[in-house]
């Protein structure tokens, strides 16, 4: 950690913290810590990086953390060779709860759905620090929209990327007055006129292609049994059309190795195929935005894409019922589906209409607006959840267990008199032994 976290008596700025794992969560909340880092009066920024930024295998991402300039970047290592994610829960929980315990942060703000921010909304709910979540109340196919959901019932406020997030949200028992329509943060950097050329990115990592897709490919942790068939399958599909890709490698999740097992067996020494096991966020966009399609089943491909006109094949479960945008094809982990999308993709791009589902590149201002108002810091750290406006059920009413029917002729009474509707069987009233014996 750079610097003494101790607060000063006389430092009234409002202490932040950014939790990020992957090179994915930071893109997408790079824009937001920007907005805040910027304005060092009000507010003093840190940084917890942990997950896939400290391994090695996908490039030691923290480091391009530091590029961007932004000071205070606390490095934890969380995981193991294995990827397991429910280890790497609880060493954040460890490592996170002790560095907040240290910084006594004012606000902990997480993204989306990994691990790693639930450790974090974790550790604040349970130290009374508030968690503000980005991109909550958002729909997928896996664990993963588990953990986004209890992400957000352990967060106080929320900054989300549309009004069906924001719907979601109410329906979980959310307040209106703690949920934020900022859209998603990493358009901010879609829009910015700092990207880097096309030709800068070729040239920087060697891409020879003039027209290429792009391949994504993630294990989803529910459904292992499939993984590496469903690998197969897509190198089979993108070698058999012949088309030019650009693949990256997987996320750290449990299956990852195995993906990358099939992905090296089959694309090494292809001339029509690049590899990579990180990409720079920005070299990323720009290669999206000029590609003829993405495949996969990355959220990029659901929120960036679309944005672009850039056409998606959405392959399995992962990112299911997120959207349906009509640039998203959704197919099946098979040989044929996917040649049939590669096929329907081909040449489309041009009749393609760029989408705004997901915002419009002003999220950085919404957020420290929001966080500039006054109001977000009187939010309560003890929630309170709050129901639906849904008409009252009106419970049943049973009868009288004492009310009997009338006596019939054979001496038996109706036990409650609607017996013969709730189907009870008639009762034959006991005898006291002394009536019986004379």
């Amino acid at each position: 950690m750079n610097g003494n976290p101790t607060r000063l008596l006389n430092d009234t700025r409002k202490r932040i913290v950014f939790l990020t794992g992957t090179r994915a969560d930071f893109g997408k909340i790079k824009s937001l810590i920007k907005a805040v880092h910027d304005s060092p009066e009000v507010f003093d920024v840190h940084i917890f990086a942990t997950g896939m930024h400290m391994e090695p295998k996908y490039g030691y991402t923290v480091e391009e953390i530091t590029k961007c300039g932004f000071q205070n970047v606390y490095r934890f290592i969380n995981q193991s060779s294995q990827g397991v994610m429910d280890r790497s829960l609880a060493h954040t929980l460890l490592g996170f709860g002790d560095y907040v315990r240290l910084l006594e942060p004012d606000l902990i703000v997480v993204h989306g759905d990994r691990p790693e921010a639930l450790a974090g909304a974790m550790v604040g709910a349970l130290n009374n620090v508030r968690v503000a979540h980005v991109e909550g109340g958002e729909l997928s196919g896996t664990v993963d929209e588990l953990i986004r959901h209890s992400v957000s019932k352990l967060s106080h406020l929320h900054f989300v990327s549309n009004e069906g997030a924001k719907q979601r949200l109410m329906q979980l028992g959310e307040q209106p007055e703690t949920v934020h329509v900022i859209g998603s943060a990493d358009i901010d950097i879609m829009c910015s006129p700092d990207l880097p050329s096309l030709r800068s990115v070729k040239e920087h990592y060697e891409i020879p292609f003039e027209d290429y897709g792009v391949v994504v490919f993630h294990p989803v942790t529910t459904e292992l049994q499939h993984l590496v068939q469903e690998a197969n399958e897509i190198a089979d599909a993108v070698l058999a059309s012949g088309r030019q890709v650009v693949v990256v490698y997987p996320n750290s999740d449990h299956g990852s190795d195995w993906i990358l097992e099939v992905f090296r067996n089959r694309f090494t020494g292809d001339p029509k195929v690049k590899m990579f096991p990180s990409l720079r966020f920005e070299s990323m966009l720009v290669l999206l935005k000029h590609a003829d399609f993405i495949l996969g089943n990355s959220s990029m491909g659901i929120h960036e894409a679309p944005f672009y006109g850039v056409p998606t094949i959405n392959v399995g479960s992962r990112q299911q019922g997120r959207s349906r945008n009509p640039h998203i094809l959704n197919v099946p982990a098979e040989r044929g589906a996917l040649l049939g999308a590669l096929s329907a993709v081909d040449g489309v791009r041009p009749q393609l209409v760029p989408s705004q589902e997901f915002g419009s590149g002003d999220s950085d201002l919404r957020f420290r607006t929001v966080l500039e108002s006054g109001g977000v810091w009187d939010v309560r750290v003890q929630k309170q959840f709050r129901d639906l406006d849904v008409p009252s059920l009106v419970p049943p009413v049973m009868p009288d267990p004492t009310d009997f029917g009338p006596e019939r002729a054979d001496g038996t009474l109706d036990s409650y008199g609607d017996a013969p509707e709730l189907g009870l069987p008639k009762v034959q009233p006991s005898v006291p032994p002394s009536a019986s014996n004379g």
